[in-house]
């Protein structure tokens, strides 16, 4: 995360001795204005070079010059940031020494960093620790005094000020707080369930508060991936840096003579030189099919290489953007309901059982109407045990006493029971003269491959923007089977798999009206 400088900005005159309260709360009114003799720049960068230390690739410590990345990031940026980018290109440094200048300039202020892991979390800090250790005297003894410097806070009581960095498996992080800045390192890595980690995180954002979400890509369907998409709907500003914008990936020349056509193409559309092209071909050599989501070409296929979804993504993204949103939600949204039961409809609801723990898995449920095969309504949350028994048959009470699937593997063989016995719900669908649903790996890319073919011959039939998100990560493993990528969820897509697959088997062997088949 250290830096080297492309080329300095114009200086900002400083008096370190003179500057007090006072003098800082004037830089932090005007930090986003740019000066006429500043040429282009604003005050906070300018102020960033004349103030903040970083340390260098040789281990040296020398003032903060931005690179053409940051200068770039500068250009266009705006309250609300996304940064897809290559590795090492000086991003968090920036948004450290930029939310670092906001809180030291701007009393009350509250800034708050995200890392991926807790190792991330140190490093961060150590940078933010630098900023403050290398101020002038005058103002570390003065109006910046700290009353807390510790492992993951520094405080500046003067100005009722806090920086604070966490790592993202926190799960109190920014519980209780209102923040003023937010930076949220490498999300396309945090563990757990991100988009709810970063739901929180945006709760205890002041409304004129300013984010910064950035991450190098890993894979399509992530929580990174679907802010990314979602960029433009959420009015944020999308910033991409490709590798070569970094003036250290050089290596040497390789010869024009040997130059492929892919080469020529990026030298032709992006005035590539015969070094980069060199440094390129090392990386291809070293990181071979990761070469391009760890150092980002453009902004597709550095998410499309790095991950192989299952399902058809061209009619996922289709369906995204055309999917109502629910008529009804329940249980804080845990229940989202499209289509309520009619009088006279047959109804199904296929359960997919979690162990019910605050963490890892969630309990899904799906509601299909038997005709049509049309998704009424879809459950999910860290639900086990007999409050699960009751809720889903609950559910499947109100859907005209809707055929109940339980997937009988490992936590189901107990909802069954506790289906049967302490809720008395008389039709549970039975597989081979048992009850429940049994996922085997001969039945699972059967069931898989079905909804894969309703998806693409009838998306419109599914409503859920969760379902078609969790569809979008469902990847194939490097282990051969199949999966939710890291960090993701799929117990809706595998609820809905066996919502089908029972359909299907109910409508055959039950006598009366055929309707047409769900693929």
């Amino acid at each position: 995360m250290s830096q080297q400088s492309d080329s300095p900005a114009a200086p900002i005159v400083l008096r370190p001795q003179q500057l007090n309260r006072d003098e800082l709360i004037r830089f932090g009114q005007i930090l986003d204005q740019r000066p006429a003799r500043l040429g282009g720049f604003t005050v906070a960068m300018a102020l960033a070079e004349g103030l903040l230390r970083v340390r260098t690739r040789d281990g040296r410590t020398a003032p903060l010059r931005a690179n053409a990345v940051q200068r770039a990031y500068e250009q266009r940026r705006g309250t609300r940031n996304i940064v897809l980018k290559a590795r090492q290109m000086g991003l968090t440094t920036w948004a450290a020494a930029r939310f670092f200048l906001k809180t030291i300039t701007q009393p009350g202020t509250l800034t708050l960093e995200v890392a991926h892991t807790q190792e991330a979390a140190e490093e961060i800090f150590r940078i933010v620790h630098r900023f403050h250790a290398c101020l002038p005297a005058a103002l570390r003894q003065g109006p910046l005094r700290t009353s807390r410097a510790n492992v993951r806070q520094i405080a500046f009581p003067h100005i009722d000020s806090q920086y604070l960095v966490v790592s993202a498996g926190d799960r109190n992080a920014g519980r209780g707080l209102t923040l003023q800045n937010l930076h949220c390192s490498e999300l396309a890595r945090w563990p757990g369930d991100p988009a709810e980690t970063l739901a929180g995180l945006r709760a205890a954002l002041a409304p004129s508060g300013e984010v910064v979400l950035e991450s190098t890509p890993d894979g399509v369907g992530g929580c990174f991936h679907q802010e990314w998409q979602q960029a433009d709907e959420t009015a944020t500003v999308r910033h991409f840096f490709p590798w070569w914008m970094e003036r250290r990936y050089r290596a040497e020349p390789v010869d024009p003579a040997t130059l492929t056509a892919d080469e020529r193409d990026l030298i032709q559309q992006h005035h590539l030189t015969l070094r980069q092209i060199g440094f390129r071909r090392q990386l291809h050599a070293s990181f071979r099919g990761l070469a391009r989501q760890e150092y980002a070409e453009d902004d597709a296929t550095c998410f499309r290489l790095s991950g192989d979804s299952v399902f058809e993504l061209a009619v996922l993204q289709a369906r995204l953007a055309t999917a109502p949103p629910p008529v009804e939600t329940r249980r804080n949204g845990e229940l989202e309901i499209w289509l309520p039961p009619l009088p006279g409809k047959q109804y199904l609801v296929a359960v997919d059982p979690a162990g019910g723990g605050s963490e890892g898995d969630y309990s899904a449920a799906q509601v299909l109407e038997m005709e049509t095969g049309l998704q009424c309504a879809e459950f999910a949350a860290h639900l086990g045990g007999l409050e699960l028994a009751r809720f889903v048959t609950a559910l499947a009470a109100q859907y005209n006493h809707a055929w109940l699937v339980i997937e009988r593997n490992n936590h189901g063989a107990g909802i069954l029971a506790l289906a049967h016995t302490a809720c008395n719900y008389p039709r549970i669908f039975q597989q081979g003269g048992q009850p429940g649903w049994l996922t085997t790996s001969v039945s699972r890319p059967a069931v898989l491959g079905r909804l894969d073919a309703a998806l693409v011959e009838h998306p419109e039939r599914f409503f859920s923007r969760r379902l078609l998100a969790e569809c979008r990560s469902f990847v194939r493993l490097p282990n051969g089977s199949t999966g939710a990528r890291p960090g993701t969820h799929d117990d809706r897509v595998l609820a809905m798999a066996i919502a089908l697959a029972a359909r299907a088997q109910l409508l055959e062997s039950h006598s009366g009206p055929r309707p047409p088949a769900l693929p």
